[in-house]
């Protein structure tokens, strides 16, 4: 009995396995034909916005011997080391879970701080803090800029990346259970989901609300730039273009608030 019933489990898993490479395929198949179609469309709703954070915004402000706040970086320090060595910066990370920050690579950061960014109090040392897509994680958005004003010295710069609220995939991720979101993640985005999945509550995350939490904080807005690519609904076709036809009308109406995702170069006064 014990030899047949592990026989007979094997013809299942098989059937499984089969059933979700070809779900895989079609999935990438869909995302093929998203991204031909986005391809049709003026470049702004092509630009991706956290690589454009990264590759665009962080090298004009890297300065010889910067003191630079990675804030949220954790074990994925936005820095490397040959960008540290080459521009002799000081490099502290500050994040929420010791453990991350353990985790880093090796000789990049020249000190850790392990706190909550709503809670901390800056020693104002800094030239410049770099903050991508932690802001919809955090409960206590004002303060959290607040704090960040704290760590910047006078004429410092804040680059900060993170998602609207505003955005469909958003608005799904606030109404989706935890457990229910993290599956999904799983099996449509498979590659990705080891970084995502984090609770988010996106909170004050508009252009429009950090603009004037910007003010309340004595920083000056230098730059804000919106973007409108996202590949949440990629893995199914007719979804994606759903989503790009809402998206096309709201922004007619709505401007920069019906960005995806945005950045901010935020300078302390």
């Amino acid at each position: 009995m014990i030899h047949g019933s592990t026989s007979s489990g094997i013809p299942g898993a098989l059937s499984a396995r089969f059933m979700l490479t070809l779900f895989y395929r079609f999935t990438r198949s869909q995302q093929n034909l998203s991204r031909s179609f986005d391809a049709l469309l003026p470049l702004e709703y092509q630009v991706d916005g956290n690589s454009d954070f990264i590759e665009q915004w962080i090298a004009p402000h890297l300065k010889s011997g910067s003191a630079v706040y990675d804030v949220g970086g954790g074990k994925n320090p936005i820095i490397d080391l040959e960008q540290k060595t080459r521009f002799g910066l000081r490099i502290v990370g500050l994040d929420i879970d010791e453990k991350e920050l353990k985790a880093a690579p090796p000789g990049v950061y020249d000190e850790t701080i392990c706190a909550d960014i709503s809670q901390y109090r800056g020693r104002m040392d800094a030239d410049l803090v770099i903050c991508q897509a932690l802001m919809e994680h955090v409960r206590d958005t004002p303060a959290a800029l607040r704090a960040i004003a704290g760590i910047l010295k006078q004429g410092g710069t804040a680059l900060i990346f993170l998602p609207s609220r505003n955005a469909a995939f958003a608005r799904i991720n606030l109404l989706l259970p935890e457990r229910m979101k993290r599956m999904i993640l799983r099996t449509v985005f498979p590659f990705s989901a080891r970084d995502q999945g984090f609770p988010a509550f996106y909170h004050n995350c508009t252009p429009r609300h950090f603009r004037r939490l910007a003010a309340r904080n004595g920083l000056a807005v230098d730059a804000c730039k919106a973007y409108f690519r996202s590949g949440y609904f990629t893995f199914f076709f007719p979804l994606h273009l759903a989503w790009r036809a809402w998206q096309l009308i709201f922004r007619l109406f709505a401007g920069e608030q019906a960005a995806e995702t945005f950045s901010l170069a935020l300078r302390k006064i």
